[in-house]
C-alpha cells in the first residue's frame, strides 16, 4: 500500500496548542473514569462486580500514569537538548 506523499513518517518534536489541549482532555477523561470507578466500587455490594469495577479503575489509572510518563520524558528530552 502506498503512503500519501505529504504524510509524516515520524511525529514532530514540538507539541502544538491543539496537541496540548487533547492531552489535557485525555488526562481528564482517565482521571474522571478512575474516580467514578472507585466510587462505584465502594458502593457495590456484589464482590465479583466490585473486583471488575476496581480493575477498570486501575486500568484508567495506568493510562493516566502512562500519559504523564510520556509527557515527562518529552520534557526531559527537550531540556537536555537545550
Amino acid at each position: 500500500m502506498l503512503q500519501p506523499q505529504n504524510q509524516m513518517q515520524t511525529p514532530p518534536s514540538v507539541l502544538t496548542s491543539k496537541d496540548s489541549m487533547y492531552i489535557n482532555d485525555m488526562l481528564s477523561w482517565n482521571l474522571l473514569a478512575m474516580k467514578k470507578a472507585h466510587s462505584a466500587a465502594e458502593h457495590c455490594q456484589d464482590q465479583q462486580l466490585k473486583n471488575v469495577i476496581d480493575q477498570c479503575g486501575q486500568m484508567h489509572q495506568r493510562h493516566y500514569e502512562q500519559i504523564l510518563a510520556h509527557l515527562n520524558a518529552h520534557v526531559q528530552n527537550n531540556n537536555q537538548s537545550m
